[in-house]
């Protein structure tokens, strides 16, 4: 058909209306602009990687970061290192259109100067991970991208249904990572631990990923830990955690690296994660 209607416009002596140029700005303020949508994509952040998938263009995906591998058909494509220390020579190789990657990233400049398109994107927020999938799903153009969200917030929704009230109002510290690195309210894990009823122990100001005091969790004294199954060894040899209640109790939740991947990446599968933080809440704080 295409062909007929150039040969048609040529005969006429008529042009066809080019592409229009796709025109976004990322979460550094920086405005991007492309002659089209994207066939190559290049993506150095997991839930990038999930979010473009989950839209139904996992096919334009050429390379991942090496953290990305899910769903399963991205384990095949070529991993070009990490969103901090991506291998800029093979990004390069894989000519792509656009590369996502976290506004946290340092690559950026590196890979803009070798004249290539980079859409910096880094959710950290429930409102934000909506807003990324709109960006997302215009730079890919999908209709109705809204559906991935509105998909998410039902999910999430009904994991907060399920719980018992026995379970909700609980006291909870929940540990993204070695330092101590927690998850504040204003996070997107904050924000679905809250609407499942949890009662976060650290306080908005900090931020939405702070670095906490081992002491001010002894101080709070948690009524559940929720924790990476590879971060927990060594919990009750921290400074006084051995008196806390959870410990003693055990109320702890722990999760294993699959999991702690669905718990800690801000994209489609975050009502998965609300099923996962429901469940232990139900077997641990409402035990």
């Amino acid at each position: 058909m295409k062909r007929i209607l150039g040969a048609l416009a040529l005969a006429l002596g008529l042009a066809l209306p080019a592409a229009a140029e796709l025109r976004l700005t990322d979460d550094r303020g920086v405005g991007v602009t492309l002659p089209r949508s994207p066939r190559r994509i290049v993506s150095l952040l997991p839930s990038l990687t999930e979010t473009v998938c989950e839209l139904g263009e996992c096919a334009r995906l050429v390379g991942v970061d090496r953290y990305s591998n899910f769903p399963a058909a991205v384990q095949a494509l070529p991993q070009v290192g990490g969103g901090e220390d991506p291998n800029i020579e093979a990004v390069v190789a894989l000519r792509p259109d656009v590369v996502l990657m976290a506004t946290s990233s340092g690559g950026a400049p590196r890979l803009e100067a070798l004249g290539l398109k980079v859409l910096a994107l880094e959710p950290r927020t429930a409102a934000e991970v909506q807003r990324v999938a709109e960006t997302l799903g215009r730079l890919l153009e999908v209709r109705d991208a809204q559906r991935l969200w509105r998909d998410i917030d039902a999910g999430v929704a009904a994991a907060a249904r399920s719980l018992p009230a026995a379970a909700r109002g609980a006291r909870v510290y929940f540990e993204v990572g070695p330092g101590p690195y927690a998850a504040g309210p204003g996070s997107f894990i904050g924000e679905i631990l809250q609407r499942l009823g949890a009662r976060n122990i650290v306080a908005p100001e900090l931020g939405p990923f702070p670095l906490v005091n081992p002491e001010f969790v002894v101080r709070t004294d948690p009524d559940l830990i929720l924790i990476g199954l590879r971060d927990a060894p060594g919990l009750a040899q921290r400074p006084g955690w051995a008196n806390l209640r959870a410990l003693r109790e055990k109320r702890i939740c722990l999760f294993d690296d699959a999991q702690s991947d669905v718990l800690l990446r801000p994209g489609p599968r975050m009502a998965e994660a609300a099923r996962l933080l429901a469940a232990c809440m139900a077997a641990k704080a409402g035990g």
